[in-house]
């Protein structure tokens, strides 16, 4: 028998840089615009090291409804039942945060996390970054989320209104 403790996860003793390094690498193998794409693991690091500022661009009712994260900041990408994102996005995000802020984006499944994060390294934005799978994850061969992956699929701490 083994009393010693599990090993912890890579990501709870990972440094800022190492997870960084993670995520400029998959983002360079993608061609991607941004800084880098990072897990939901990888993010809770990032924050919980107070190395980034986590933001949360779904809409207010998704938070209302599906959940968020405790000290994330909200900034829509777009509006409820919009399809286009919001004309002033990368400034208000710029405004509350400046431009040398590392930026964790994001969003239901990393989609519009992804287009968060691209429109602000378009706009000159040097630290932004994707979190991969988003909150709820991609949908599993039953159509349903929060199986496959994501923030909540994870694991990691999130509350609901």
């Amino acid at each position: 028998m083994n009393d010693s403790p599990p090993a912890a996860a890579p990501d709870e003793q990972a440094s800022a840089d190492e997870i960084f390094a993670r995520a400029a690498s998959r983002a360079q193998g993608s061609g991607f615009a941004y800084a880098g794409s990072v897990t939901p693991a990888e993010a809770h690091r990032l924050a919980r090291l107070g190395a980034a500022i986590l933001v949360d661009v779904r809409t207010r009712p998704e938070l209302e409804f599906v959940g968020r994260i405790e000290g994330s900041h909200l900034v829509e990408w777009r509006a409820w039942g919009a399809i286009d994102p919001h004309p002033d996005f990368v400034e208000k995000v710029t405004a509350a945060f400046g431009d040398e802020q590392p930026l964790l984006f994001l969003c239901r499944s990393g989609v519009r996390s992804h287009n968060a994060a691209t429109a602000l390294a378009q706009a000159g934005h040097r630290h932004a970054y994707n979190i991969l799978q988003g909150f709820e994850g991609d949908r599993d061969g039953h159509g349903r989320r929060n199986t496959v992956g994501g923030w909540r699929f994870a694991g990691l701490p999130w509350t609901q209104s």
